[in-house]
């Protein structure tokens, strides 16, 4: 079962150094192939949204590395799946569409997944960490430095129900 899961999880699993699952999603959506995704430079992973430059060269950096290609060739001919199955989000308007996302401390109603999933299907992305092309932060109990970090560029802090509203 395991080697029939999307590509994303296997990026994730791959411990690419600054990518966890939701970059890894990012970078199957827009590559769609693993063998597209090996072959882009910097400049276009960059490119990929929620993707700053130290991300861009990590991934970069793993794919040029002769050990992890042949690790990836091993893969491949284990059987792995090497495409997406993840598809872009509807064109039609939603709420969010278009606006990025950063989830950080204890939601009082709901965890951070169900926050994500709220997210998503409204059209929204959610990364992992802060940046200029940031969008909002989403803020609960304990929230700590994403939300310094958001302050500090002022990006906009939501709260749970602020993004309910946003949602409505």
């Amino acid at each position: 079962e395991s080697r029939k899961a999307d590509l994303w999880r296997l990026l994730h699993g791959l411990g690419i150094p600054l990518i966890g699952a939701e970059a890894a999603k990012d970078l199957a959506r827009c590559f769609r192939t693993m063998e597209r995704l090996q072959a882009a430079t910097a400049e276009e992973l960059e490119a990929v949204e929620g993707m700053g430059p130290k991300m861009a060269r990590s991934v970069a950096d793993f794919f040029s590395r002769e050990e992890n290609r042949a690790l990836l060739e091993r893969l491949r001919k284990e059987g792995l799946t090497m495409e997406t199955a993840l598809e872009e989000p509807d064109e039609g308007a939603r709420a969010l569409d278009g606006l990025t996302f950063v989830l950080t401390g204890t939601l009082p109603n709901w965890t951070r997944d169900e926050a994500r999933q709220c997210i998503e299907a409204a059209g929204g992305k959610v990364t992992g960490s802060v940046s200029r092309k940031t969008g909002y932060v989403v803020a609960g109990e304990e929230a700590g430095s994403k939300l310094a970090r958001a302050r500090e560029l002022g990006v906009p802090v939501l709260d749970e129900n602020g993004l309910r509203e946003m949602l409505a």
